[in-house]
């Protein structure tokens, strides 16, 4: 009549396959996008084939760092709102790096002030 609540086993399954999901899906931060958004020698280039990728790696929205299956997808993806954001956002000043995180916390070199003159 007792025993182990039986739900137990599926919850644990359950996290381990979405901490699965998760990292399939890594995307890359916007500081690395901006940085090769604002590459002058990636103009061009054809993308190489892949067959792990979606669409064969062909089809890529660069601002959003994501493939698509076919180009009618990334057609319908270009006029997302979330993609607009994030074009809007590339396009403005340079997102927020890790130096600028450390010296924000206080972990950079001290400011101490201008030096005053000692006797």
């Amino acid at each position: 009549m007792g025993g182990k609540c039986p739900h137990r086993s599926v919850k644990k399954r359950r996290y381990s396959h979405k901490t699965a999901r998760r990292t399939k899906f890594l995307l890359k931060g916007d500081d690395a996008v901006y940085d090769d958004l604002h590459k002058a020698d990636g103009e061009g280039k054809p993308l190489p084939v892949d067959e792990d990728l979606p669409g064969m790696g062909q089809y890529y929205c660069l601002h959003c760092d994501r493939y698509f299956a076919n180009v009618s997808v990334r057609d319908e993806h270009f006029k997302t709102k979330k993609h607009r954001r994030r074009v809007k956002q590339m396009m403005g000043p340079a997102p927020h790096t890790q130096l600028d995180a450390e010296l924000a916390a206080g972990m950079g070199m001290p400011d101490n002030g201008p030096k005053l003159m000692s006797m």
